[in-house]
């Protein structure tokens, strides 16, 4: 079984974790956290995609690591090779909170990026093309333990809550997408989901539903609601250490404009039909 690596995100346990199984790591986090990974013998690294809070500290592992090999989707390889319309992206997002947040966010050479489709056998992995929360997202099925390591598709859930967020931010979110990648999750039929916010989920089909439910509710709430309230309503009930985990994992303004900005591109499209 992988070992878990709490990068222990800006000092907070419980909010970002990375993945090591035989020398290859599965979502390395920020370069901002990449403190948390040193000492490691690396001979790879898998992306779900290339969000900085999963892959930000790639560039900067591959420069102290020469050789690795970086697996990541097709269409994610470009913004890993020339970061910046992945920065400008994410300065629209963050601004002057990008350094503390991130870190250096290093060009990755193209010699080191293995791109991938969906579909492939690699490395022990099964690899499944999986869209809804980024049009890039792939996941990983290890074949001989069963684990599949989901990235956000498999929602936010801080232990020991098992109340899920679905991360929603701009600018990809497709919902229709999101529901179909999670019957590809369950057609693996895994034995535990790996997610990056926050550890295993032993509980599969009862975790997949719980994202389902998650989008659902969300999207009602922002058709009904402003962002204050909705803010509100995602951590209502909880301890405050876990509501700072679950805001810091998703951030609630973020998840809001995300799911708002669905909501709109779905109505244009049914206004042109």
């Amino acid at each position: 079984m992988a070992r878990l690596i709490d990068v222990r995100h800006l000092g907070r346990e419980r909010v970002i974790g990375s993945y090591e199984l035989d020398g290859l790591l599965i979502d390395p986090g920020p370069a901002s956290s990449v403190a948390a990974l040193e000492g490691l013998e690396l001979r790879g690294l898998l992306l779900t995609h290339i969000h900085l809070d999963h892959a930000g500290a790639t560039g900067v592992l591959v420069r102290e690591h020469p050789d690795l090999t970086v697996y990541v989707h097709e269409s994610g390889a470009p913004h890993l090779i020339d970061p910046s319309k992945l920065l400008r992206s994410a300065a629209r997002l963050y601004g002057d909170d990008m350094d503390r947040l991130w870190g250096e966010v290093a060009p990755v050479p193209e010699r080191n990026i293995r791109p991938l489709a969906g579909g492939e056998q690699i490395e022990g992995f099964r690899v499944a093309y999986t869209p809804g929360h980024a049009s890039h997202h792939v996941c990983y099925l290890h074949e001989e333990t069963g684990d599949a390591y989901v990235g956000d598709m498999g929602g936010v859930r801080i232990p020991p809550s098992d109340r899920t967020l679905a991360p929603t931010p701009p600018p990809d979110i497709d919902v229709e997408a999101w529901l179909a990648s999670l019957e590809t999750i369950s057609g693996w039929e895994p034995q535990r989901l790996c997610l990056t916010h926050f550890g295993r989920a032993d509980d599969p089909p009862a975790q997949l539903d719980r994202v389902r439910e998650a989008l659902r509710r969300q999207l009602e709430m922002v058709e009904r609601s402003d962002q204050r309230e909705f803010t509100e309503w995602l951590t209502a009930d909880l301890p405050e250490e876990t509501a700072e985990c679950y805001i810091q994992a998703a951030v609630p303004d973020q998840l809001y404009m995300g799911l708002e900005r669905y909501l709109s591109k779905r109505a244009e499209a049914a206004t042109s039909a």
